[in-house]
């Protein structure tokens, strides 16, 4: 600064950077399978699904031709659900919410864990659900579907989810498409266009707090804190202000 003959004190710095303009934050690595225009790629695929037509949403060019039939007992002409899908793995022990203390912030919890997973349903308008699978198998993923449909009956069901393994393949596309779920697959690498990954933080948040003695107790309290998150639609306002066009949900 001599060369303007201008000091600053280091606790304006801070200020002064930013009104040149600069932000202030961790660097973070650019997942590597991003693409560009994630945003643009997305509603591209909302709207494609929500334009419904007579081909199968979930069918890809290549699986085979059998198969394809929605099943007798569902029906799909009573409107349109939208929801967001995915696994989480939340424990007894997870630890992320500051509390106010006057000694060491210590908790003592009975050593509980699972190994199971979360696997839920952010319904915008219908039912959410929540079921503890084992694995995520497509065989666990399609029980967890249809427990979707069973929760949402009469109605077509519109799915946003990632490209795990497990949800992609020619067996959960098929039988999604016979549960009358068509799938809205998230671009590659954009876990923040999926709603739900809010609806997991906050009930992690929630939840860390509280003692619970047995894994069992642990998997009711999932159960009650995710029925009563996914009741308010919050997570998902400026999903739906980007993405859906509730003239076509309509």
């Amino acid at each position: 600064m001599d060369e303007f003959d201008v000091e600053y004190h280091p606790d304006y710095l801070g200020a002064f950077l930013r009104d040149l303009g600069l932000s202030y934050a961790k660097p973070r690595p650019k997942r590597p399978y991003q693409p560009e225009n994630p945003d643009e790629i997305l509603e591209e695929r909302v709207d494609d699904a929500l334009d419904e037509d007579e081909q199968p949403h979930n069918k890809r060019v290549g699986d085979d031709e059998e198969g394809w039939i929605v099943d007798e007992d569902v029906c799909t002409d009573g409107g349109t659900v939208i929801g967001f899908f995915d696994a989480s793995h939340p424990q007894p022990y997870d630890n992320s919410r500051r509390v106010w203390y006057v000694d060491d912030p210590h908790v003592e919890r009975p050593l509980v864990k699972t190994e199971d997973s979360a696997v839920g349903f952010y319904a915008l308008n219908g039912e959410s659900v929540v079921r503890f699978t084992e694995d995520e198998t497509k065989e666990r993923i399609c029980e967890v579907l249809e427990s979707v449909r069973e929760q949402n009956p009469g109605k077509r069901i519109l799915l946003v989810l990632d490209k795990h393994g497990s949800h992609v393949c020619a067996y959960t596309r098929k039988r999604a498409h016979q549960l009358g779920i068509d799938l809205i697959f998230l671009p590659s690498g954009s876990p923040h266009l999926n709603p739900i990954e809010k609806v997991w933080d906050y009930l992690k948040w929630t939840m860390c707090p509280i003692i619970v003695e047995n894994e069992s107790e642990f998997k009711s309290l999932v159960k009650d804190v995710f029925e009563q998150i996914t009741r308010r639609i919050s997570y998902a306002n400026n999903w739906c202000e980007k993405f859906l066009d509730l003239q076509k949900l309509s």
